[in-house]
């Protein structure tokens, strides 16, 4: 492992409920070492977004959690977790295949796309203490050998996508690589690079781009992240609101 922490020590579960809540159960019992990743071949109750079910073949893909220690973040900046770890999702993608014959971008606030189809999603739980936060797990999933996908699933795979056999456990490593590099640049204080880059990656910035919102379709401009992580949108009448994942929800 080409890393300096992230991955040093792997934890692998041929088959868990989830390896979010593992790692939190196992948290309550062991001080794991910063940069521990919990991996398991067959996820059988995994979590996303608005409580949504990430749903994942067996012995197929990525199912895993990282253990960070980001005791230097302010809580109120919490939202660049979610930003580095879209980022280095974007890079596994941009590294393993051509970029230039994909279109790879970042979904706010926890998808990444390939040719507008979801191949990673990401879930972080913080666990806070006395206003800090403590611990975070950092859910990653990664789309790798699947073929086959439920039909209300708009989804792609590396395997779909360049028809290459792509080894699980070296894209874990990549993403490993990945995230321990922009991980290091949160803690050296690199935010408006973390910030730029991330929009620079943002699927629909500068476009009308249909949302749900309060049960009704609008269509809206999408302007970029505000300063406290929230999606910016413009209405046309140039009202701008923000919105937080609970208020409003992408319609692909």
């Amino acid at each position: 492992m080409e890393t300096l922490f992230i991955g040093s020590n792997i934890i692998f579960l041929p088959e868990v409920s989830s390896t979010n809540s593992y790692a939190i159960e196992l948290l309550k019992n062991v001080n794991l070492t910063e940069g521990t990743v919990i991996h398991t071949a067959n996820q059988t109750s995994g979590r996303g977004q608005r409580g949504n079910v990430w749903n994942t073949l067996p012995y197929s893909n990525i199912t895993a959690s990282f253990v960070l220690n980001p005791v230097f973040l302010d809580l109120k900046k919490q939202f660049y977790l979610y930003q580095i770890a879209a980022l280095a999702c974007y890079d596994v993608m941009a590294e393993i295949l051509n970029s230039s014959q994909f279109d790879i971008k970042i979904k706010w606030p926890n998808d990444i796309l390939v040719n507008s189809k979801k191949i990673a999603g990401i879930l972080i739980e913080n666990i806070v203490m006395n206003n800090t936060i403590n611990r975070s797990i950092i859910g990653i999933g990664i789309n790798v050998k699947q073929c086959e996908f439920d039909n209300k699933i708009n989804a792609t795979s590396l395997q779909l996508l360049d028809e290459k056999d792509h080894s699980i456990n070296g894209t874990l490593e990549t993403l490993c690589r990945c995230l321990e590099k922009y991980y290091l640049m949160l803690k050296s204080g690199k935010t408006d690079f973390i910030l730029e880059t991330y929009l620079r990656r943002l699927y629909g910035l500068d476009k009308w781009v249909d949302f749900e919102i309060n049960n009704e379709v609008k269509t809206q401009f999408v302007k970029g992240i505000s300063l406290k992580g929230l999606l910016l949108l413009e209405d046309k009448s140039g009202s701008q609101n923000e919105y937080d994942i609970k208020e409003v929800k992408w319609l692909l």
